[in-house]
This record gives structure tokens, C-alpha cells and sequence, in this order.
């Protein structure tokens, strides 16, 4: 199959002779994220802090997750492998994708931990075929050994697209946009959940999705995201 399909770097294509990736060059240009960060959402600080030293932000108004963490910083170079991942079916990139995520989730333990993604609206997933996120929480819980529910919570409207919103335009887009599934509520309650996207932005979206899972009776919702906009 590698002679018929030869592995190629997720960024530039270059063909590889040992496993899929980033070749060394494309590896340097990618701004993936380390501590020091913020202990909640992950922000990553300028400089060295006191170990679970939080933002400003949250600080001020912390989220309804627990904690939220990302592989790396949205820039231009970044940008391009979630768009390829995001837009132009470039689905064999969800196992490393999804490699890279499961190793920043810090959540040690396997039992009663539920994975699901941030659903698309029905319509929007008949447009797309697939939904990125879904592909990366199967491929997290497949790694952790977790359970993928991708039924859980379900978007109640289709929203506008978040692109060239504000913060508080973003809130508004996405008040009352999720819910939890009816038929789940009781099997949710109690449980530990990580909440999977590819991109944090303003954090609005996975807020209101944590809120929603947090209000129906998850005891604590854990995001992780492929980059965050912020910190590079």
C-alpha cells in the first residue's frame, strides 16, 4: 500500500519514507503549544507563572468547561492543515490529528468518560458529508479508550458562520444553539466529558456547548481543540 499510496507530509506533501507527518521542515514552522498556559483555557503566557495560574478572562468570567487545551497556535502556516482538514476532504490527516489531540487531554483515567464532538447542523452536514469534528473525537476515543457519543448533544438551529463575528456576536449567534438529546440526559448525568472541535476562537461555541452538557448533569466538561486563535 505505501508503494501505491506513499505517505506524504500533511503540510507540504512531500513524500516520506518512514511514517505520515510533518517533515522536519514543516515540524519547524508550526506553532505547537507548551506551557506555560493558562491552567483553564489553555491561553498560552508569554511568560514562566506559577503552576495553575489562570487568564484574565477567566479569571473574570470563568467558561462552564473545566479546562480547554490545543495542539497549537492558529496562524497562517497552521491554518492551512485545518483547512485542507476542514474543507477540502483531507480526512487521512484525522489519525494524526487525533494522536496529537489525545496526548493533551489530562485526563489520566478511562472509566465513565464520554467523547463527543461539536454536532453541525443537519443541514450543514448533508452539504459537508462529514463533520471534522466528529472525526477527531473517534479518533481521541479510539486512543484513550473512552466512549464516542457522538449523539449526546445536538445543535438546535443553524447559526451563521462564526468567521467574521465578533465576540459578542459570536455569544449572541450561539445562545440557545445546543442541547442535550432527550433519550440521554439520565446517561450523561454524573459523567466526565471531553468536548472536541478543531479550531477555539473566542471560546464561544464550546461555552455554549459546556453550558448545555454542564446544565443537563455532566459533572465536568474537558475541551480539546487542533489550534486556538490567541498566544502565538
Amino acid at each position: 500500500m505505501d508503494l501505491i499510496i506513499p505517505l506524504k507530509c500533511v503540510s507540504c506533501g512531500e513524500v516520506r519514507a518512514d511514517k505520515a507527518g510533518l517533515c522536519p521542515r514543516c515540524w519547524d514552522t508550526i506553532p505547537f503549544i507548551s506551557k506555560p498556559f493558562c491552567a483553564q483555557c489553555g491561553l498560552p503566557f508569554e511568560f514562566e507563572i506559577e503552576e495553575g495560574a489562570k487568564c484574565g478572562a477567566c479569571s473574570a468570567t470563568p467558561p462552564f468547561y473545566t479546562t480547554a487545551r490545543s495542539v497549537f497556535s492558529y496562524t497562517p502556516t497552521s491554518r492551512d492543515l485545518i483547512l485542507r482538514f476542514k474543507h477540502l476532504d483531507g480526512i487521512h490527516s484525522a489519525p494524526l490529528f487525533g494522536e496529537w489531540m489525545a496526548q493533551r487531554v489530562e485526563m489520566p483515567e478511562r472509566a465513565g468518560i464520554l467523547c463527543l464532538p461539536v454536532p453541525l447542523h443537519w443541514t450543514r452536514l448533508f452539504r459537508r458529508t462529514y463533520n471534522q469534528a466528529a472525526l477527531l473525537a473517534q479518533e481521541i476515543a479510539k486512543r484513550k479508550g473512552w466512549v464516542y457519543a457522538p449523539r449526546v448533544l445536538l445543535r438546535t438551529r443553524r447559526t451563521p458562520a462564526q468567521g467574521h463575528l465578533s465576540k459578542k456576536e459570536r455569544l449572541d449567534n450561539v445562545k440557545r444553539a445546543f442541547r442535550v438529546s432527550a433519550a440521554y440526559k439520565e446517561y450523561l448525568r454524573g459523567k466526565r466529558v471531553v468536548l472536541v472541535d478543531d479550531v477555539l476562537t473566542t471560546g464561544a461555541t464550546l461555552n455554549a456547548c459546556s453550558k448545555a452538557l454542564r446544565k443537563a448533569g455532566a459533572r465536568e466538561v474537558h475541551v480539546v481543540t487542533l489550534g486556538r486563535v490567541g498566544g502565538e
